[in-house]
């Protein structure tokens, strides 16, 4: 529908006008950028290349990092070069790319998540058959299924957001491209896309953290019956978990489940969402995680003991 659209760019007001605060947000961003991708890959080639975390744990924590990097990377990069321009102009077909791009790899971070809760589940709850339900099979089956949902979702923001005709004005007070935003601009009444949006990623939201948090509060409810060791042990792994997903679902249920309503908070929650979550999951899984700390120093020692007699 963009042949029948008179706006073919969007302006991008971004987080600030103000130049100072324009060169803080490149400098603050740029260092939260580069540390998110530099965190994840971390994590990424650690558990490719270590032999100790080869469980399905850290199977789903390695496409949690993958999906982390590509959601910051769908919105912050564009953030950090738009905070030194005059004029930050997105092209309609870039601003559609960025609101698919971002509900993929968003949508992505919460099956893995559940994925990652119910791995929890089959560990705490059912030692005795885990090998057999959490095989590498079914592990990989529940990635592509993950990959498969994550596609539908964003296929159905695309479609909603090309149904949307725009005609002027063309520009979104925000710092990317979202179907929310998109909405107040739209020249029709947007109120049954609106829904549409709400009932689609509202849903997938509330409904994903509902579960997420029954899960855990029957894993809580069953350590019970586990040694104090064996406790300890769950709860240092689930009360990381926990930490990601509260951090992740609040923000997400603030901004998909609710009227079409505008906040002042608004960019600091989206921006907490996309950019500020995928920085510190690494940390949280890092700090919080003996077995990643060791499987990093391990190849850490490895690659420098083979460069020095290399």
């Amino acid at each position: 529908m963009q042949q029948n659209n008179s706006v073919t760019e969007f302006i991008l007001l971004g987080l600030t006008q103000d130049p100072l605060r324009q060169k803080m947000v490149f400098l603050f961003f740029l260092i939260l950028y580069v540390g998110t991708v530099v965190g994840n890959l971390l994590i990424i080639v650690t558990i490719k290349f270590s032999q100790t975390l080869g469980s399905p744990m850290y199977f789903f924590l390695f496409y949690l990092s993958f999906a982390d990097v590509c959601f910051s990377t769908s919105t912050a990069p564009r953030l950090i070069v738009d905070a030194l321009s005059a004029k930050s102009i997105i092209t309609y077909n870039e601003c559609m790319t960025q609101v698919f791009a971002l509900h993929l790899f968003g949508c992505m971070e919460v099956f893995v998540l559940i994925f990652m809760a119910v791995d929890r589940y089959v560990a705490i709850c059912k030692p005795l058959h885990y090998t057999t339900i959490m095989s590498r099979q079914v592990c990989i089956i529940l990635v592509i299924l993950a990959w498969i949902g994550s596609f539908i979702h964003s296929m159905a923001q695309i479609v909603l957001a090309l149904r949307l005709p725009f005609c002027g004005p063309h520009v979104i007070d925000h710092y990317c491209c979202d179907l929310q935003p998109l909405l107040k601009l739209a020249c029709m009444d947007t109120y049954v896309i609106n829904l549409l949006f709400v009932s689609n990623s509202g849903a997938i939201c509330s409904s994903s953290f509902l579960f997420l948090i029954i899960s855990y509060a029957v894993i809580l409810h069953s350590l019970r019956n586990h040694s104090a060791e064996g406790r300890k042990k769950a709860l240092s792994t689930c009360s990381s978990h926990i930490i990601v997903v509260v951090l992740s679902f609040g923000p997400c249920a603030f901004m998909y489940t609710r009227p079409p309503t505008t906040f002042s908070m608004d960019k600091i929650v989206a921006v907490f969402y996309t950019i500020g979550i995928p920085f510190f999951n690494p940390l949280i899984y890092t700090l919080r995680n003996a077995e990643v700390k060791n499987a990093m120093k391990k190849l850490w020692i490895i690659k420098i003991t083979s460069e020095f007699k290399g």
